[in-house]
Protein backbone atom coordinates (compact mmCIF):
# COMPACT_ATOMS: atom_id res chain seq x y z
CA UNK A 1 0.00 0.00 0.00
CA UNK A 2 1.34 3.79 -1.20
CA UNK A 3 2.10 6.17 2.05
CA UNK A 4 -0.01 9.43 1.85
CA UNK A 5 2.21 12.31 2.14
CA UNK A 6 -0.10 14.68 0.73
CA UNK A 7 1.41 17.65 2.80
CA UNK A 8 4.70 17.74 0.42
CA UNK A 9 2.54 16.07 -2.77
CA UNK A 10 2.77 18.22 -6.30
CA UNK A 11 5.09 20.35 -7.81
CA UNK A 12 6.38 21.75 -4.60
CA UNK A 13 6.50 18.51 -2.95
CA UNK A 14 10.43 19.56 -1.94
CA UNK A 15 9.62 22.90 -0.10
CA UNK A 16 9.54 21.57 3.58
CA UNK A 17 10.45 18.10 2.67
CA UNK A 18 12.43 15.36 4.56
CA UNK A 19 15.56 13.88 2.36
CA UNK A 20 17.14 10.78 3.70
CA UNK A 21 20.56 10.19 2.06
CA UNK A 22 21.38 6.51 1.47
CA UNK A 23 25.07 5.94 0.81
CA UNK A 24 24.72 2.57 -1.32
CA UNK A 25 27.97 0.84 -0.15
CA UNK A 26 26.85 0.91 3.22
CA UNK A 27 23.37 0.39 3.43
CA UNK A 28 22.88 -3.26 3.00
CA UNK A 29 24.35 -5.94 1.19
CA UNK A 30 22.67 -9.05 -0.94
CA UNK A 31 25.27 -10.92 -2.45
CA UNK A 32 27.91 -11.68 -0.29
CA UNK A 33 30.56 -8.98 -1.42
CA UNK A 34 30.24 -7.05 1.59
CA UNK A 35 29.66 -3.93 -0.10
CA UNK A 36 25.79 -2.54 -0.38
CA UNK A 37 23.47 -2.74 -3.64
CA UNK A 38 20.43 -1.41 -5.31
CA UNK A 39 18.33 -4.89 -4.11
CA UNK A 40 19.97 -4.29 -0.76
CA UNK A 41 18.40 -0.68 -0.93
CA UNK A 42 15.08 -2.08 -2.16
CA UNK A 43 14.56 -4.60 0.11
CA UNK A 44 15.65 -1.55 3.14
CA UNK A 45 12.97 1.07 2.24
CA UNK A 46 10.00 -0.05 4.15
CA UNK A 47 12.60 0.94 6.82
CA UNK A 48 13.18 4.09 5.31
CA UNK A 49 8.96 4.52 4.84
CA UNK A 50 8.62 4.13 8.67
CA UNK A 51 10.47 7.01 9.68
CA UNK A 52 7.88 9.17 8.11
CA UNK A 53 10.07 11.10 5.12
CA UNK A 54 9.54 12.01 1.98
CA UNK A 55 12.38 11.35 -0.39
CA UNK A 56 15.52 9.57 -0.63
CA UNK A 57 18.98 10.46 -2.06
CA UNK A 58 21.11 7.91 -3.24
CA UNK A 59 24.85 8.81 -3.80
CA UNK A 60 26.87 7.97 -6.48
CA UNK A 61 25.85 4.35 -7.68
CA UNK A 62 27.36 4.95 -11.40
CA UNK A 63 29.66 3.43 -13.39
CA UNK A 64 33.29 4.06 -11.78
CA UNK A 65 36.93 2.76 -11.10
CA UNK A 66 36.16 3.72 -7.49
CA UNK A 67 38.87 6.27 -6.34
CA UNK A 68 36.79 8.34 -4.72
CA UNK A 69 34.17 5.87 -3.94
CA UNK A 70 31.43 6.92 -6.97
CA UNK A 71 32.60 10.31 -7.20
CA UNK A 72 34.50 9.92 -10.01
CA UNK A 73 31.96 8.61 -12.90
CA UNK A 74 33.08 6.88 -15.80
CA UNK A 75 29.19 6.30 -17.09
CA UNK A 76 26.87 8.55 -16.31
CA UNK A 77 24.03 6.29 -18.04
CA UNK A 78 24.76 3.30 -16.82
CA UNK A 79 25.02 1.39 -12.82
CA UNK A 80 28.25 0.11 -11.82
CA UNK A 81 27.91 -3.82 -11.39
CA UNK A 82 28.80 -3.65 -7.82
CA UNK A 83 25.48 -2.36 -6.98
CA UNK A 84 23.24 -4.06 -9.32
CA UNK A 85 22.02 -3.29 -12.64
CA UNK A 86 19.69 -0.83 -14.41
CA UNK A 87 16.68 -3.06 -13.85
CA UNK A 88 17.81 -3.27 -10.00
CA UNK A 89 17.58 0.62 -10.06
CA UNK A 90 14.11 0.77 -11.95
CA UNK A 91 12.60 -2.06 -9.33
CA UNK A 92 14.43 -0.20 -6.50
CA UNK A 93 12.54 3.09 -7.74
CA UNK A 94 9.43 1.34 -8.43
CA UNK A 95 9.14 0.65 -4.87
CA UNK A 96 9.97 3.56 -3.35
CA UNK A 97 7.18 5.37 -5.39
CA UNK A 98 4.92 2.74 -4.53
CA UNK A 99 5.96 3.35 -0.56
CA UNK A 100 5.11 7.16 -1.67
CA UNK A 101 9.20 8.02 -1.33
CA UNK A 102 10.48 10.59 -3.94
CA UNK A 103 14.38 9.47 -5.27
CA UNK A 104 16.87 11.99 -6.23
CA UNK A 105 19.83 10.65 -7.35
CA UNK A 106 23.35 12.37 -7.57
CA UNK A 107 24.93 14.43 -10.41
CA UNK A 108 28.74 14.65 -10.68
CA UNK A 109 29.46 16.74 -13.43
CA UNK A 110 32.24 19.00 -11.87
CA UNK A 111 34.22 16.19 -13.29
CA UNK A 112 34.62 12.89 -14.53
CA UNK A 113 36.91 10.13 -13.73
CA UNK A 114 39.76 9.92 -15.87
CA UNK A 115 38.79 6.32 -17.42
CA UNK A 116 35.75 8.29 -19.11
CA UNK A 117 35.80 7.95 -22.57
CA UNK A 118 35.42 11.51 -22.87
CA UNK A 119 39.10 12.17 -20.83
CA UNK A 120 40.54 8.86 -22.64
CA UNK A 121 39.82 10.99 -26.02
CA UNK A 122 40.82 14.43 -24.46
CA UNK A 123 43.90 13.25 -23.57
CA UNK A 124 45.44 11.66 -26.84
CA UNK A 125 45.80 15.50 -28.76
CA UNK A 126 45.65 18.83 -28.74
CA UNK A 127 43.13 18.85 -32.15
CA UNK A 128 40.97 15.85 -31.22
CA UNK A 129 36.90 16.53 -31.41
CA UNK A 130 37.20 16.65 -27.03
CA UNK A 131 40.49 18.19 -26.77
CA UNK A 132 38.64 20.89 -25.31
CA UNK A 133 36.56 19.19 -22.95
CA UNK A 134 38.31 19.61 -19.68
CA UNK A 135 41.14 22.29 -18.44
CA UNK A 136 44.15 21.96 -20.09
CA UNK A 137 46.68 24.96 -19.68
CA UNK A 138 50.36 25.11 -20.66
CA UNK A 139 53.31 25.20 -18.19
CA UNK A 140 54.84 28.36 -16.97
CA UNK A 141 58.40 28.79 -18.81
CA UNK A 142 59.96 26.66 -15.61
CA UNK A 143 57.40 24.25 -16.07
CA UNK A 144 55.66 24.64 -13.28
CA UNK A 145 51.79 24.32 -12.75
CA UNK A 146 49.93 27.28 -14.99
CA UNK A 147 48.78 28.95 -11.65
CA UNK A 148 48.62 28.37 -7.74
CA UNK A 149 45.43 26.67 -7.71
CA UNK A 150 45.18 23.63 -5.14
CA UNK A 151 43.61 20.34 -4.46
CA UNK A 152 40.81 19.99 -1.80
CA UNK A 153 42.53 16.53 -1.41
CA UNK A 154 45.82 17.80 -1.24
CA UNK A 155 48.78 19.42 -3.76
CA UNK A 156 48.15 21.31 -6.69
CA UNK A 157 45.00 21.55 -8.65
CA UNK A 158 47.20 20.63 -12.08
CA UNK A 159 48.25 17.46 -13.49
CA UNK A 160 51.11 17.13 -15.81
CA UNK A 161 50.02 14.88 -19.24
CA UNK A 162 53.32 13.93 -20.98
CA UNK A 163 51.20 13.25 -24.26
CA UNK A 164 49.69 16.71 -24.63
CA UNK A 165 52.56 18.12 -22.57
CA UNK A 166 49.69 20.38 -20.72
CA UNK A 167 47.92 20.30 -17.01
CA UNK A 168 44.98 19.45 -16.67
CA UNK A 169 42.96 21.16 -13.74
CA UNK A 170 41.55 19.02 -10.96
CA UNK A 171 39.81 20.17 -7.97
CA UNK A 172 39.52 16.56 -6.10
CA UNK A 173 42.04 13.29 -7.45
CA UNK A 174 44.77 13.81 -10.19
CA UNK A 175 41.98 11.08 -11.84
CA UNK A 176 38.93 13.04 -11.62
CA UNK A 177 39.78 16.03 -14.05
CA UNK A 178 37.68 18.81 -14.23
CA UNK A 179 35.36 19.80 -17.48
CA UNK A 180 35.61 22.62 -19.49
CA UNK A 181 32.09 24.23 -18.72
CA UNK A 182 33.10 26.95 -21.17
CA UNK A 183 32.59 24.37 -23.61
CA UNK A 184 28.59 24.60 -24.50
CA UNK A 185 29.52 20.97 -26.30
CA UNK A 186 29.78 19.78 -22.59
CA UNK A 187 27.05 21.42 -21.20
CA UNK A 188 25.43 19.97 -23.81
CA UNK A 189 26.51 16.26 -22.82
CA UNK A 190 25.99 16.99 -19.21
CA UNK A 191 22.39 17.63 -19.70
CA UNK A 192 21.70 14.92 -22.00
CA UNK A 193 23.15 12.86 -18.88
CA UNK A 194 20.53 14.29 -16.56
CA UNK A 195 17.91 14.01 -19.25
CA UNK A 196 18.76 10.13 -19.30
CA UNK A 197 17.77 9.97 -15.66
CA UNK A 198 14.56 12.11 -15.57
CA UNK A 199 13.24 9.94 -18.90
CA UNK A 200 13.94 6.90 -16.11
CA UNK A 201 11.59 8.57 -13.89
CA UNK A 202 13.67 9.80 -10.97
CA UNK A 203 12.32 13.06 -9.28
CA UNK A 204 15.04 15.20 -8.83
CA UNK A 205 18.85 15.99 -9.08
CA UNK A 206 21.18 16.11 -6.12
CA UNK A 207 24.15 18.26 -8.01
CA UNK A 208 27.84 17.76 -6.22
CA UNK A 209 30.00 20.22 -6.24
CA UNK A 210 27.52 22.80 -7.87
CA UNK A 211 29.47 25.66 -7.44
CA UNK A 212 32.88 24.46 -9.15
CA UNK A 213 31.83 24.10 -12.88
CA UNK A 214 33.37 26.98 -13.95
CA UNK A 215 36.75 28.26 -13.68
CA UNK A 216 38.66 31.49 -14.58
CA UNK A 217 39.48 31.17 -18.25
CA UNK A 218 42.32 33.94 -17.12
CA UNK A 219 43.56 31.17 -14.75
CA UNK A 220 44.47 33.83 -12.17
CA UNK A 221 45.51 33.58 -9.09
CA UNK A 222 43.74 32.99 -6.18
CA UNK A 223 44.59 35.31 -2.91
CA UNK A 224 45.21 34.18 0.57
CA UNK A 225 42.12 33.70 2.89
CA UNK A 226 41.77 36.65 5.32
CA UNK A 227 39.85 35.01 8.45
CA UNK A 228 38.00 37.72 10.29
CA UNK A 229 35.75 37.15 13.54
CA UNK A 230 32.65 35.97 11.90
CA UNK A 231 35.05 33.24 9.67
CA UNK A 232 37.56 32.33 12.76
CA UNK A 233 37.59 28.68 13.14
CA UNK A 234 36.62 27.50 9.78
CA UNK A 235 40.28 27.81 8.52
CA UNK A 236 42.86 24.71 9.09
CA UNK A 237 46.11 24.55 9.13
CA UNK A 238 45.75 21.05 8.31
CA UNK A 239 44.33 21.32 4.72
CA UNK A 240 46.60 24.05 2.86
CA UNK A 241 43.48 23.88 0.66
CA UNK A 242 41.61 26.33 3.37
CA UNK A 243 44.29 29.12 3.01
CA UNK A 244 43.58 30.20 -0.61
CA UNK A 245 40.58 32.62 -0.81
CA UNK A 246 39.21 30.77 -4.19
CA UNK A 247 38.06 33.44 -5.70
CA UNK A 248 38.70 32.20 -9.49
CA UNK A 249 38.94 28.34 -9.00
CA UNK A 250 35.06 27.81 -8.48
CA UNK A 251 31.59 30.21 -7.73
CA UNK A 252 32.20 31.75 -11.26
CA UNK A 253 29.38 34.04 -12.88
CA UNK A 254 29.20 32.03 -16.32
CA UNK A 255 27.48 29.13 -13.42
CA UNK A 256 24.55 31.20 -13.54
CA UNK A 257 23.40 30.85 -17.30
CA UNK A 258 24.04 27.15 -17.30
CA UNK A 259 21.92 26.62 -14.01
CA UNK A 260 19.25 28.21 -15.61
CA UNK A 261 19.71 25.83 -19.14
CA UNK A 262 19.78 22.98 -15.91
CA UNK A 263 15.79 24.08 -14.46
CA UNK A 264 14.69 24.88 -18.19
CA UNK A 265 15.64 20.85 -18.78
CA UNK A 266 14.03 19.88 -15.19
CA UNK A 267 10.50 22.45 -15.53
CA UNK A 268 9.63 20.31 -18.97
CA UNK A 269 9.20 17.66 -16.74
CA UNK A 270 6.65 17.37 -13.95
CA UNK A 271 7.51 17.70 -9.98
CA UNK A 272 10.88 17.42 -10.43
CA UNK A 273 13.89 18.99 -8.23
CA UNK A 274 16.93 19.99 -7.56
CA UNK A 275 19.41 20.37 -4.36
CA UNK A 276 22.83 22.01 -5.17
CA UNK A 277 25.30 21.21 -2.86
CA UNK A 278 27.47 24.58 -2.07
CA UNK A 279 30.90 24.58 -0.78
CA UNK A 280 32.32 28.26 -0.94
CA UNK A 281 33.23 28.98 2.40
CA UNK A 282 32.36 32.35 4.38
CA UNK A 283 30.73 33.10 1.08
CA UNK A 284 28.00 29.82 0.98
CA UNK A 285 25.24 31.79 1.96
CA UNK A 286 25.59 34.47 -0.66
CA UNK A 287 26.25 31.76 -3.58
CA UNK A 288 23.07 30.14 -2.19
CA UNK A 289 21.03 32.68 -2.61
CA UNK A 290 22.44 33.39 -5.89
CA UNK A 291 21.87 29.94 -6.89
CA UNK A 292 18.00 29.85 -5.50
CA UNK A 293 17.04 33.10 -6.30
CA UNK A 294 14.37 33.75 -9.60
CA UNK A 295 12.81 30.33 -9.24
CA UNK A 296 15.15 30.29 -12.58
CA UNK A 297 17.73 28.02 -11.45
CA UNK A 298 17.89 25.94 -8.34
CA UNK A 299 14.72 24.46 -6.27
CA UNK A 300 17.10 24.74 -3.17
CA UNK A 301 20.44 24.74 -1.56
CA UNK A 302 22.61 23.19 1.17
CA UNK A 303 25.73 24.29 2.66
CA UNK A 304 28.57 22.77 5.13
CA UNK A 305 27.37 26.21 7.30
CA UNK A 306 25.77 23.54 10.12
CA UNK A 307 28.11 21.00 9.39
CA UNK A 308 30.90 21.68 11.85
CA UNK A 309 31.53 21.34 15.54
CA UNK A 310 29.04 24.11 16.65
CA UNK A 311 26.23 23.16 18.34
CA UNK A 312 24.93 26.12 20.31
CA UNK A 313 22.28 28.99 20.34
CA UNK A 314 24.25 31.91 18.93
CA UNK A 315 25.51 29.93 16.46
CA UNK A 316 22.51 28.17 14.65
CA UNK A 317 20.82 31.56 15.39
CA UNK A 318 23.48 33.56 13.27
CA UNK A 319 23.32 31.26 10.55
CA UNK A 320 20.05 31.07 10.10
CA UNK A 321 19.56 34.67 10.62
CA UNK A 322 21.96 35.60 8.35
CA UNK A 323 20.62 33.14 5.45
CA UNK A 324 17.31 34.82 6.09
CA UNK A 325 18.91 38.50 5.49
CA UNK A 326 20.62 37.23 2.24
CA UNK A 327 18.35 34.95 0.77
CA UNK A 328 15.08 36.62 -0.55
CA UNK A 329 12.66 34.10 -1.92
CA UNK A 330 15.43 31.16 -2.22
CA UNK A 331 15.25 27.95 -0.54
CA UNK A 332 17.38 26.17 2.08
CA UNK A 333 18.01 22.44 2.79
CA UNK A 334 19.29 22.08 6.53
CA UNK A 335 21.59 19.35 7.84
CA UNK A 336 23.66 18.40 10.77
CA UNK A 337 25.26 15.09 8.77
CA UNK A 338 26.92 13.83 5.58
CA UNK A 339 28.65 11.03 3.88
CA UNK A 340 31.61 13.92 4.22
CA UNK A 341 31.73 15.28 7.67
CA UNK A 342 31.89 13.43 11.21
CA UNK A 343 28.63 12.35 12.79
CA UNK A 344 26.97 15.23 14.36
CA UNK A 345 25.86 13.28 17.47
CA UNK A 346 29.95 13.14 18.05
CA UNK A 347 30.67 16.37 16.70
CA UNK A 348 27.71 17.96 19.44
CA UNK A 349 27.95 15.76 22.16
CA UNK A 350 30.40 16.80 25.25
CA UNK A 351 30.78 13.40 27.29
CA UNK A 352 29.24 9.62 26.19
CA UNK A 353 27.02 10.20 28.71
CA UNK A 354 24.75 12.68 26.72
CA UNK A 355 24.93 10.75 23.03
CA UNK A 356 21.39 10.05 23.31
CA UNK A 357 20.06 13.26 24.44
CA UNK A 358 22.20 15.19 21.98
CA UNK A 359 20.93 12.59 19.11
CA UNK A 360 17.05 13.55 20.25
CA UNK A 361 17.56 17.37 20.71
CA UNK A 362 19.20 17.62 17.34
CA UNK A 363 16.86 16.19 15.14
CA UNK A 364 13.99 18.09 17.09
CA UNK A 365 16.13 21.34 16.34
CA UNK A 366 16.29 20.46 12.48
CA UNK A 367 12.77 19.24 12.38
CA UNK A 368 11.82 22.93 13.70
CA UNK A 369 13.91 25.60 11.18
CA UNK A 370 12.33 26.80 8.43
CA UNK A 371 13.82 24.79 5.21
CA UNK A 372 13.85 21.08 4.03
CA UNK A 373 15.94 18.76 6.16
CA UNK A 374 18.17 15.88 5.13
CA UNK A 375 19.01 13.39 7.07
CA UNK A 376 21.99 10.82 7.01
CA UNK A 377 21.75 6.66 7.01
CA UNK A 378 21.93 5.99 10.68
CA UNK A 379 21.71 9.10 12.07
CA UNK A 380 18.08 7.94 13.19
CA UNK A 381 19.77 5.59 15.35
CA UNK A 382 22.26 8.26 16.74
CA UNK A 383 25.38 6.68 15.68
CA UNK A 384 28.66 8.01 16.30
CA UNK A 385 31.36 8.60 14.20
CA UNK A 386 33.58 5.15 14.15
CA UNK A 387 37.09 5.27 15.11
CA UNK A 388 38.82 3.22 12.62
CA UNK A 389 42.64 2.24 12.57
CA UNK A 390 44.63 3.27 9.36
CA UNK A 391 44.47 -0.22 8.03
CA UNK A 392 41.09 0.14 7.70
CA UNK A 393 40.84 3.28 5.45
CA UNK A 394 39.72 3.25 2.02
CA UNK A 395 38.69 7.18 1.83
CA UNK A 396 41.72 8.86 -0.52
CA UNK A 397 41.36 12.05 1.62
CA UNK A 398 41.72 10.83 4.56
CA UNK A 399 44.69 8.37 3.83
CA UNK A 400 46.36 11.83 2.63
CA UNK A 401 46.09 13.67 5.44
CA UNK A 402 46.81 10.75 8.06
CA UNK A 403 46.61 11.02 10.89
CA UNK A 404 45.96 15.09 11.31
CA UNK A 405 42.66 14.28 9.35
CA UNK A 406 41.46 11.07 9.50
CA UNK A 407 39.54 10.92 6.49
CA UNK A 408 35.14 10.51 6.03
CA UNK A 409 35.35 6.55 6.38
CA UNK A 410 34.30 6.85 10.53
CA UNK A 411 30.73 7.73 8.95
CA UNK A 412 30.43 5.59 6.07
CA UNK A 413 30.64 2.28 8.08
CA UNK A 414 27.73 -0.23 7.24
CA UNK A 415 24.25 0.78 8.69
CA UNK A 416 23.79 -2.23 11.56
CA UNK A 417 19.80 -3.81 11.17
CA UNK A 418 20.57 -6.89 13.45
CA UNK A 419 22.43 -6.98 16.49
CA UNK A 420 22.71 -10.84 16.67
CA UNK A 421 23.98 -11.64 12.92
CA UNK A 422 27.10 -11.39 10.86
CA UNK A 423 28.15 -7.81 10.65
CA UNK A 424 24.56 -6.71 12.36
CA UNK A 425 22.48 -7.82 9.42
CA UNK A 426 24.67 -5.82 6.66
CA UNK A 427 26.07 -8.91 4.78
CA UNK A 428 24.86 -12.24 5.38
CA UNK A 429 28.22 -14.02 4.32
CA UNK A 430 30.73 -10.91 3.02
CA UNK A 431 33.01 -9.40 4.90
CA UNK A 432 31.74 -5.81 5.01
CA UNK A 433 34.16 -2.83 3.05
CA UNK A 434 34.08 -0.94 6.35
CA UNK A 435 34.24 -2.52 9.94
CA UNK A 436 30.87 -2.17 12.35
CA UNK A 437 31.69 -0.93 15.28
CA UNK A 438 30.40 -2.67 18.25
CA UNK A 439 28.89 0.48 19.96
CA UNK A 440 26.83 0.29 16.39
CA UNK A 441 26.12 -3.18 16.74
CA UNK A 442 24.37 -2.43 20.19
CA UNK A 443 22.51 0.16 18.26
CA UNK A 444 21.14 -1.53 15.57
CA UNK A 445 17.26 -1.61 13.63
CA UNK A 446 16.03 -4.08 15.72
CA UNK A 447 17.36 -3.30 18.62
CA UNK A 448 16.05 0.16 18.93
CA UNK A 449 12.16 -1.14 17.55
CA UNK A 450 11.95 -3.29 20.84
CA UNK A 451 12.75 0.59 22.95
CA UNK A 452 9.46 3.17 23.00
CA UNK A 453 12.28 5.34 24.26
CA UNK A 454 15.15 4.87 21.40
CA UNK A 455 16.15 7.48 18.96
CA UNK A 456 14.27 5.45 16.34
CA UNK A 457 11.00 6.06 17.86
CA UNK A 458 12.36 9.51 18.70
CA UNK A 459 12.87 10.31 15.31
CA UNK A 460 9.64 8.96 13.80
CA UNK A 461 7.34 10.78 16.48
CA UNK A 462 9.21 13.77 15.87
CA UNK A 463 9.16 14.34 12.07
CA UNK A 464 5.01 13.22 12.51
CA UNK A 465 5.09 16.21 14.65
CA UNK A 466 6.46 18.53 12.09
CA UNK A 467 3.80 16.94 9.87
CA UNK A 468 1.11 17.81 12.03
CA UNK A 469 1.95 21.38 12.12
CA UNK A 470 2.06 23.08 8.35
CA UNK A 471 3.87 25.81 9.76
CA UNK A 472 6.57 23.78 10.41
CA UNK A 473 6.43 23.05 6.68
CA UNK A 474 6.85 26.02 5.12
CA UNK A 475 5.84 28.78 6.96
CA UNK A 476 7.44 32.18 8.32
CA UNK A 477 9.98 31.89 11.15
CA UNK A 478 10.87 34.98 13.51
CA UNK A 479 13.28 35.01 16.30
CA UNK A 480 12.44 35.99 19.67
CA UNK A 481 14.30 38.42 21.89
CA UNK A 482 16.47 35.85 24.86
CA UNK A 483 17.46 38.69 26.49
CA UNK A 484 21.13 37.42 26.92
CA UNK A 485 20.12 33.63 27.70
CA UNK A 486 21.92 31.15 25.96
CA UNK A 487 18.62 30.06 24.33
CA UNK A 488 17.07 29.51 20.79
CA UNK A 489 13.54 30.89 20.83
CA UNK A 490 12.04 31.07 17.35
CA UNK A 491 8.35 31.62 16.19
CA UNK A 492 7.06 29.49 13.15
CA UNK A 493 3.65 30.70 11.65
CA UNK A 494 1.34 29.61 8.71
CA UNK A 495 -2.39 30.26 7.77
CA UNK A 496 -3.22 31.45 11.53
CA UNK A 497 -1.13 28.89 13.55
CA UNK A 498 2.08 30.74 15.52
CA UNK A 499 4.40 28.08 17.29
CA UNK A 500 6.49 29.00 19.26
CA UNK A 501 9.62 27.29 20.22
CA UNK A 502 12.77 27.21 22.78
CA UNK A 503 15.53 25.26 22.38
CA UNK A 504 18.43 25.20 25.78
CA UNK A 505 21.31 23.79 23.88
CA UNK A 506 23.44 24.15 27.05
CA UNK A 507 24.36 21.65 29.91
CA UNK A 508 22.77 23.54 32.12
CA UNK A 509 19.07 24.24 33.48
CA UNK A 510 17.65 27.90 32.12
CA UNK A 511 14.76 29.87 32.50
CA UNK A 512 12.51 31.41 29.61
CA UNK A 513 9.70 33.97 30.64
CA UNK A 514 7.27 34.45 28.32
CA UNK A 515 6.66 37.61 27.16
CA UNK A 516 3.67 39.13 28.17
CA UNK A 517 1.62 38.65 24.85
CA UNK A 518 2.84 35.29 25.36
CA UNK A 519 1.87 34.22 28.26
CA UNK A 520 -1.90 32.56 27.66
CA UNK A 521 0.04 30.05 25.10
CA UNK A 522 -0.86 27.03 25.08
CA UNK A 523 2.09 24.18 25.69
CA UNK A 524 2.34 21.81 22.74
CA UNK A 525 4.12 18.35 23.61
CA UNK A 526 7.23 18.40 22.18
CA UNK A 527 8.33 14.25 21.63
CA UNK A 528 10.62 13.46 23.97
CA UNK A 529 10.90 16.17 26.22
CA UNK A 530 8.79 17.51 29.38
CA UNK A 531 9.75 20.59 30.25
CA UNK A 532 7.39 23.06 32.89
CA UNK A 533 5.56 26.33 33.14
CA UNK A 534 5.34 27.96 36.36
CA UNK A 535 3.85 31.62 36.88
CA UNK A 536 4.99 32.46 33.24
CA UNK A 537 8.69 30.77 33.13
CA UNK A 538 9.38 27.95 31.31
CA UNK A 539 11.36 25.75 32.94
CA UNK A 540 13.80 24.44 30.56
CA UNK A 541 16.35 21.06 32.05
CA UNK A 542 19.66 20.89 30.09
CA UNK A 543 18.70 19.82 26.16
CA UNK A 544 15.70 20.35 26.22
CA UNK A 545 12.88 21.98 23.94
CA UNK A 546 9.58 23.55 24.43
CA UNK A 547 6.93 24.22 22.09
CA UNK A 548 3.47 26.10 22.45
CA UNK A 549 0.71 27.45 20.30
CA UNK A 550 0.42 31.24 21.00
Amino acid sequence: MAVDRGTTAGSDWWRGAVIYQIYPRSFQDTNGDGIGDLKGITQRLPHIASLGVDAIWLSPFFTSPMADMGYDVSNYCDVDPMFGTLADFDAMMSEAHRLGLKVIIDQVISHTSDKHPWFVESRTSRTNARADWYVWADPKPDGTAPNNWLSIFGGPGWEWDGVRKQYYMHNFLTSQPDLNFHNPEVQDAVLDAVRFWLDRGVDGFRLDTVNYYFHDKQLRDNPPMIYDAETAGLESDTNPYSMQNHLHDKSQPENIEFLKRLRSLIDSYPDRATVGEVGDGPRSLTTLAIYTSGNDKLHMCYTFDLLGPAFSARFIRRVVSTFQDTVVNGWVCWAFSNHDVVRHVTRFAENPTELERVAKLSISVLAALRGSICLYQGEELGLTEAELTFEDLTDPYGIRFWPAFKGRDGCRTPMPWEAQKHHAGFTETGRSWLPVPPEHVAAAVDVQELDQGSVLHHYRQTLAFRKMHPPLLDGEMTFVDTHDRDLLAFIREKEGERLLFVFNLTREAQDFPLPAMMRNCLPIPVPGFEPRVEGGVVKLAALDAFCARI
